[in-house]
């Protein structure tokens, strides 16, 4: 028992429980040793509950060992049973599998046999109205051919689904040239005006998309390019794309240059274009270009009709009518030159949908090449009309160039945008037509300055009443068409300058350039009429003739903004034709000397009133009224048949004559009043000073 106890760690606890209790005085011996023994009894009993559970469990240990031991034995039967089974019936499902293989794989290979008949009446119809189909039955003619090749290529089946993928393919490259060439049509010249054209009153620009192919028709294209492109193995479709393309971008062209010219009869407004294009389309106009060679035109018929005062003048030429064709033919061209821009870019994002990118930039490069090449021959064809002008002294014709140049230098950054990446050649077309046309016209301006210079003094070509040149109007007219292109003469005048400078040459450069021009053209205009007022005996005449053309001059610079022009570089030429032109007035005032020098008191002599004279003193007054009175009616004779075109001038002149002659002669007759000279004074008194005043009114003035 206390061995028990020893080995469950009670007899250690009791041990020290009784040397507790030796110290606990006698009369608790007795209750300690009860409470022990009590507590021993309950120890005996759980260790004897726990001995029985020990023996419990190893009774359930031997029956569970004795249970596993008879399972695992057969599962070692069931084992042994069905491993060779498993292995039977895996051997089975293979063999299966490799059979449905077989038959499979052979009704793959015998349906390539039958493809070229399976394909034979749809490939033989074509792809028109069932181009999926069609692609789905090339593309099993083309499995046919790679099978073949890999597997049986000496088999006549391989010639026959060759011969049959070929057939295929021609018809879809016929397809695609059908398709192109049936729906490509010509962009209507209203659609072009409207893409290229705006309405000035709206605030918001419409952008215009033209639309070449129905996007059906397209998207049939498209699927048929790719499908070439990466299986047909050439690039004849290609050609085909830009022949056809390259045709509808030059008709679309070529008709809009057909608009302009069947509409040029009925149109009576600047640009045709613009009428028609309202006609049509309300919303729409074309853009402006102010200042063309019509102007001029307009304004050399306008004087040569009525004159600077309404009057009809004598010596000015307008111009033929032919010129109005001229005209529209000129906003044609610029027209033709934005529409090729706006068509082309057009006709490039189509190319890019449908043809491969590696070939877009070759073939974009021939697809404009035929349009291109017409337009630039077309300006080529202004340079030497413009040319043969020149030689034959004709510069207003040069006056084409102007708007023409303007409007391509204008377009060249488009331009260039658009040729980007095509050939240099290209390229280089329209910088070469716009150095073509700098040169041409900065020879016009030269040679027309030394024209103005040496233009001949022939008699029959003055005008006989003094009034401006033909060389004067025709001049300045040219030179106020310069205003409305003062850029584009300042760059050609700065492309012909060989100065460092010049490379690279600025507006204000260009402007200064042209202000030195037009100084240079007065200066010799001023050079030349000088030679040509020689022409006149009467010292007079060649005054008023002088003092018409500068007064012309000055009043013309003055209307427009030649005077700030020419200003840029000589601050002080509005002071020197004021200056020449007093001068020309102090001259011609000069031929009433002869008039008025009768009314002076040199050689009158001396007397009293009433006194008698003598037959020589009475002589000398007679001789006196004589000469005035035949002076006068002779230069009033004369000069009523000259010209003074502006009244303010010719007024001013008037009043100046008019104080200078009659208070001579009111002095005049005041002193001769009381004097008696004659016994028929009336013969001599013709005049009054009223009369007089009334005659030189009437100077300057052939209707009186």
């Amino acid at each position: 028992m206390l061995k028990s106890l020893k080995g469950c760690g009670i007899y250690r606890d009791t041990l020290n429980r009784e040397a507790r209790d030796r110290m606990i005085p006698t009369e608790d011996a007795s209750a300690r040793k009860r409470v022990i023994e009590d507590k021993l009894k309950q120890e005996q009993e759980t260790l004897s509950f726990i001995r029985e559970s020990l023996e419990k469990s190893d009774q359930l240990t031997k029956g569970m060992v004795t249970i596993l031991s008879s399972f695992e034995s057969r599962l070692m039967q069931l084992e042994n049973s069905i491993i060779p089974v498993h292995k039977q019936t895996e051997n089975l499902q293979r063999l299966q599998e490799n059979v449905d293989k077989t038959l499979s794989c052979m009704d793959h290979v015998i349906s390539y046999y039958h493809v070229a008949k399976d394909t034979d009446k749809i490939i033989r119809e074509g792809p028109a109205g069932r181009l999926d189909e069609y692609l789905a039955c090339i593309a099993k003619i083309q499995k046919a051919v790679e099978y073949f090749q890999d597997n049986n290529p000496d088999s006549p089946e391989l010639n026959t689904v060759k011969a049959r993928f070929e057939k295929g393919k021609e018809l879809l490259e016929a397809e695609f040239r059908s398709l192109l060439t049936r729906y490509s049509k010509p962009v209507p010249p209203v659609l072009i005006l409207d893409a290229i054209g705006g309405d000035e009153d709206m605030e918001v620009q419409e952008d215009v998309t033209l639309e070449h192919l129905p996007e059906a028709v397209l998207q049939d294209i498209i699927c048929i390019s790719a499908w070439l492109v990466e299986y047909g193995r050439n690039q004849d479709f290609m050609n085909v794309y830009f022949q056809v393309r390259s045709s509808q971008l030059d008709r679309s062209i070529k008709g809009l240059k057909e608009h302009f010219r069947k509409n040029s009869a009925s149109s009576a407004i600047h640009s045709p274009a613009v009428q028609t294009k309202r006609k049509e389309t309300p919303t729409k106009k074309a853009p402006k270009r102010p200042g063309t060679i019509r102007k001029a035109q307009n304004l050399l018929k306008q004087y040569s009709q009525h004159g600077l005062d309404g009057k009809k003048g004598s010596n000015l030429t307008p111009l033929e009518g032919k010129d109005d064709v001229l005209d529209i033919e000129i906003d044609s061209y610029i027209h033709c030159i934005s529409a090729f821009v706006k068509l082309a870019q057009s006709e490039y994002a189509l190319l890019t949908e449908i043809i491969p990118e590696h070939h877009q930039k070759k073939t974009f490069d021939s697809l404009i090449q035929e349009a291109l090449d017409n337009l630039m021959l077309e300006g080529d064809n202004i340079v030497s009309a413009a040319r043969r002008a020149i030689m034959r002294h004709d510069y207003s014709a040069v006056l084409t160039i102007f708007p023409i140049l303007r409007h391509l230098k204008q377009t060249k950054p488009d331009f260039d945008a658009t040729l980007q990446g095509t050939a240099a050649s290209t390229k280089n077309k329209l910088p070469a037509l716009i150095t073509s046309m700098e040169t041409i016209g900065a020879k016009a301006l030269e040679e027309f300055a030394d024209s103005i210079k040496n233009d001949p003094d022939k008699e029959y070509n003055m005008p006989k009443d003094g009034t401006v040149h033909e060389l004067t109007s025709n001049a300045i007219l040219f030179l106020q068409q310069l205003l409305d292109f003062q850029e584009t003469a300042g760059a050609m005048l700065a492309s012909q300058e060989s100065s460092s400078s010049a490379s690279s040459y600025s507006s204000e450069f260009s402007r200064r350039l042209l202000s030195t021009y037009i100084y240079k053209v007065l200066g010799n205009l001023q050079l030349n009429l000088s030679n040509k007022a020689k022409v006149y005996e009467d010292p007079a005449l060649r005054a008023v003739f002088l003092h018409n053309n500068y007064n012309y001059i000055l009043k013309s610079l003055e209307k427009s903004e030649l005077i700030q022009l020419v200003a840029v570089t000589h601050k002080k030429v509005e002071s020197s034709y004021r200056e020449l032109i007093e001068l020309e007035i102090q001259n011609y005032q000069r031929s009433w000397l002869k008039v008025t020098e009768h009314l002076t008191e040199r050689n009158i002599p001396a007397f009293q009133p009433g006194a008698k004279l003598k037959d020589k003193e009475r002589q000398i007054i007679k001789d006196k009224f004589k000469g005035f009175n035949e002076g006068m009616e002779e230069l009033c004779k004369i000069q009523k048949g000259w010209a003074v075109p502006d009244k303010e001038q010719r007024d001013a002149i008037r009043q100046a004559q008019k104080r200078v002659v009659s208070d001579a002669y009111k002095a005049f007759l005041q002193r001769c009043a009381n004097i008696s000279f004659t016994k028929n004074p009336e013969k001599y008194h013709r005049y009054t000073p009223e009369q007089v005043e009334e005659m030189i009114e009437k100077l300057f003035d052939t209707s009186a």
